[in-house]
């Protein structure tokens, strides 16, 4: 008897999931990773901008050390942060289009 009442508890739950889904969607509601997306590309995009090397440098330790203290592995930490930081410095923005926001009843912008 337990699982059923687990399975329907996490039917209810999944469905609160995607009501909240559906509801910051329809508000255009940024979620944490976006938010987080946006500021590491203005913060790394600005350090480069204005030759903070040094600034960029220590920012990268500390994130690469927080990441390791989270049980990351060092050297993986760093060949992503790079490879971001390389793609943040070649120019042109890293996001992809969010046609969902730009055009919530479907319509694209050719029709």
């Amino acid at each position: 008897m337990p699982a059923k009442s687990e399975e329907i508890r996490n039917r209810k739950q999944r469905e609160r999931q995607q009501m909240l889904r559906d509801a910051d969607r329809k508000a255009k509601r940024p979620g944490r990773d976006d938010v987080a997306r946006v500021a590491l590309y203005w913060l790394i995009s600005r350090a480069i901008e204005k030759a903070q090397h040094e600034e960029l440098e220590r920012f990268r330790s500390r994130i690469i050390a927080m990441l390791a203290e989270q049980g990351f592995d060092s050297r993986q930490c760093e060949i992503v942060l790079d490879d971001l930081i390389y793609k943040y410095r070649t120019g042109g923005s890293p996001f992809r289009r969010k046609p969902h926001l730009l055009y919530p009843d479907g319509a694209d912008e050719s029709g």
